[in-house]
């Protein structure tokens, strides 16, 4: 099953050491930055991704809906947050979206709706790493095979229904 990251764009620069201070110096240089991030990421994970950003920020000629370098980006109308927005996507995509905020409202909001979800910090981590694996040209393989072992894991310890999707997302990721 394919996954929609639907990323909170001001929340994952402002939680970001070196996103952070480029959006201090000039906030289109922090969203840029992102997006080519965010690029990176995709040639290497191929998942569709949508950052959303709050509207009230936005340049006045830039349209509330666009696509640079494949990341689909998304700008919140006036009078409207981009928590909204988000929310609002969460719950049409449901268990297919996986959303990156470390914002706690999104959070719950995203849960109740069936999408999983990924803290900011720990988002950027897979964005490094993934940058990493690019530059050296390694590649990821998601599926390592059975490992042999005699350890015995029963039911007590499986996770819920719900955990266990949530960490098959994250493990995409």
């Amino acid at each position: 099953m394919p996954i929609h990251l639907i990323v909170d764009g001001y929340n994952l620069i402002r939680q970001s050491g070196r996103l952070s201070l480029l959006d201090q110096q000039n906030l289109q240089s922090g969203r840029d930055a992102l997006i080519e991030s965010l690029a990176k990421y995709k040639k290497i994970k191929h998942h569709k991704i949508t950052v959303v950003f709050d509207g009230t920020n936005a340049p006045s000629i830039i349209p509330f809906r666009d696509y640079v370098k494949g990341i689909r980006i998304k700008f919140s109308h006036k009078g409207e947050s981009a928590d909204e927005v988000i929310k609002r996507m969460a719950a049409r995509e449901r268990e297919k979206a996986m959303i990156v905020s470390s914002d706690r409202d999104i959070i719950n909001s995203a849960v109740s709706s069936g999408a999983a979800t990924i803290n900011a910090p720990f988002f950027e981590e897979k964005m490094i790493m993934a940058e990493y694996m690019d530059i050296k040209g390694m590649v990821e393989d998601d599926k390592p095979g059975w490992i042999p072992t005699t350890k015995k894991k029963g039911p007590s310890r499986r996770l819920s229904k719900k955990n266990r999707h949530s960490w098959k997302k994250i493990r995409k990721l």
